[in-house]
């Protein structure tokens, strides 16, 4: 089995050979130079109005009492050429191996932020026949990235089976109006049966974001079972247009 897996690496790597995606170097996704080209986003807004400037994206003092996903960190912006382009080749080109430096931006960017260290790490589940059809769960993956490198010396616990998407969903990027948007995901997700995260400090972990209803509709279920506070963290927010 493990001849025949080297012998795949071997015929991908000769045929596809992977060279930076930005200056075409040799043997690497992205380069360490090339990942320092992407500027982390300097300025946060609340995440529920989307208007008022707050530190780390928390919510604002007008939208404190209405929302229920207590902040929004985004880490940069998708029109970054080489963000785009890495996000794009993960997400839809199934590329797993892109979760290492997307995982160094969304980290660096919750490093140079001032959130707190959460007790868990949650990403956004994926339903079970697109994650069939996917191969992984990408928002996973960048979950465990940030889970081992946030806190040197100590892993933050990812709650992978702790949220359940329990209905299949049509794709948000293919529907453009927000009410739409929220309908596709009410009621969508749910908390497992030994899920527990009563008094917990949460960081929900998505990939893009748009219009936020994803996360917003998972906090809401992760408030509702007793947790303290949920926070986000996204590579960045895309339009729909």
């Amino acid at each position: 089995m493990e001849i025949l897996k080297n012998l795949q690496t071997f015929l991908l790597d000769t045929l596809f050979p992977i060279n930076c995606l930005s200056c075409g170097c040799g043997d690497i996704w992205l380069c360490d130079d090339c990942l320092r080209k992407i500027e982390l986003l300097s300025v946060q807004v609340c995440p529920k109005c989307e208007d008022t400037i707050t530190d780390s994206g928390r919510v604002c003092r007008n939208c404190k009492f209405s929302s229920v996903l207590d902040g929004l960190l985004v880490a940069s912006k998708y029109k970054d050429g080489n963000l785009g382009k890495l996000v794009h080749l993960y997400k839809y080109r199934f590329i797993e191996d892109l979760h290492i430096p997307l995982g160094k931006i969304l980290t660096e960017a919750i490093l140079q932020s001032r959130l707190p260290i959460p007790d868990m790490i949650i990403p956004i589940p994926l339903h079970p026949r697109r994650q069939r059809w996917r191969g992984f769960n990408q928002s996973q993956l960048l979950a465990g990235h940030i889970g081992r490198n946030l806190a040197p010396g100590f892993e933050i616990p990812l709650g992978t089976d702790i949220l359940r998407r329990k209905r299949y969903t049509p794709p948000q990027m293919k529907i453009k109006k927000y009410a739409e948007r929220l309908d596709n995901l009410r009621n969508a997700f749910a908390i497992a049966k030994h899920g527990n995260v009563r008094n917990k400090t949460i960081l929900l972990v998505d990939d893009i974001a748009t219009t936020g209803a994803t996360l917003f509709e998972c906090a809401e279920v992760l408030k509702r079972n007793g947790a303290k506070k949920v926070f986000g963290a996204v590579l960045a927010r895309q339009e729909t247009e």
